[in-house]
């Protein structure tokens, strides 16, 4: 499919998603989702440039509250073959979300079935994120996706929330885009906890934990800490730091055949918001691996709302390599977003 026929395909998409609306069928029953598509370019150093211009993902949510005590989720998330897909076969769909909740109304929320992993700054779903492309997750990928187990929150007061989660693992299979657990408790467990406080005027502070024990996809035993930070400086500004720590996991990308690694991932974000409408992400983001490799990350990516559902995206990135098989690498790219 040539260039131009993508183009009015992609318009064609966001003037019909433009229309749409949350749909709410009843007290009941409500649906929501979102869609991205982008095109972006890469001019690695040394080697060729390449370029890719997809639909990235969509994900449509149904929510089903039968009583007020207790919520059911489930969605159905699409990655396009030509982005990875979502599992090693090239299926394009997936169940992502499947799980019930229930509010005890005392402050504890318990959850069971399949949901997102606490841990990370960055978000898994595009339009809630700050840029096109993700600061993190080059090399030792310290975030988790998904996974199937059980979870409970809760609500201390006003600033202060905690939760725990026990899952099929915390890491997901190999190949599955961080869609899918392991499936299984035999061979080996996953578990997750965090501390959320806003006691101070303005800022945000969390920390989490998660541990992979050994098993058939986890060749190690893998411990996570994350720690971040954000603070609204004013109306029109706000910044972000983060800190992960990874300690037993695989390297992705390696040099040479590599176990059992560790490193650390950190990101410092800038928001400045010129317009209600307009405002641009400014990051520093980086990764050092014990083994080898390394990174320094630096983007900027401004954000333009047409609409309430309806927003553009672009952003620049020069990413330094060091002890890599590239020096540096220069990303282009720009994306339309929708949600509903």
């Amino acid at each position: 499919m040539n260039i131009r026929m993508k183009l009015a395909g992609m318009a064609a998409l966001a003037a019909a998603l433009s229309a749409s609306a949350q749909i709410k069928v009843n007290d009941y029953l409500s649906f929501t989702g979102w869609t991205a598509g982008s095109y972006q370019y890469t001019k690695p150093s040394p080697g060729d440039s390449f370029d890719s211009f997809n639909v990235d993902a969509g994900l449509l949510e149904a929510s089903v509250t039968p009583t007020k005590n207790v919520t059911g989720v489930l969605s159905l998330y699409y990655r396009p073959s030509g982005e990875g897909g979502v599992s090693p076969g090239g299926s394009e769909v997936t169940l992502l979300d499947a799980y019930v909740s229930y509010d005890t109304g005392t402050g504890l929320v318990a959850t069971a079935g399949k949901f997102l992993s606490y841990l990370g700054y960055e978000s898994f779903y595009q339009p809630s994120d700050n840029m096109i492309s993700l600061a993190n997750q080059s090399f030792l990928a310290p975030i988790p996706g998904y996974h199937e187990g059980v979870k409970f929150d809760y609500t201390v007061d006003k600033t202060t929330v905690f939760g725990a989660a026990l899952v099929d693992s915390d890491y997901p299979k190999p190949g599955y885009n961080a869609t899918e657990g392991d499936g299984e408790l035999k061979h080996n467990v996953g578990a997750e906890g965090y501390l959320q406080y806003t006691g101070i005027d303005n800022l945000t502070v969390w920390m989490g934990i998660g541990y992979d024990s050994k098993g058939n996809y986890e060749p190690h035993d893998v411990l996570v800490y994350d720690i971040w930070a954000s603070y609204q400086i004013d109306k029109s500004s706000t910044i972000a730091a983060e800190e992960i720590y990874k300690d037993g996991g695989d390297i992705l990308i390696p040099l040479t055949a590599t176990s059992k690694d560790k490193g650390s991932n950190w990101l410092v974000y800038y928001q400045y918001n010129f317009t209600d409408q307009f405002y641009s992400w400014f990051g520093i983001s980086g990764e050092e691996v014990s083994s080898g490799p390394s990174y320094i990350k630096y983007s900027i990516s401004p954000t333009y709302n047409l609409t309430a559902n309806l927003s553009v995206r672009a952003q620049y990135s020069y990413i330094s390599y060091h002890k890599y098989t590239l020096n540096n690498a220069n990303f282009i790219g720009g994306e339309v977003l929708f949600k509903f």
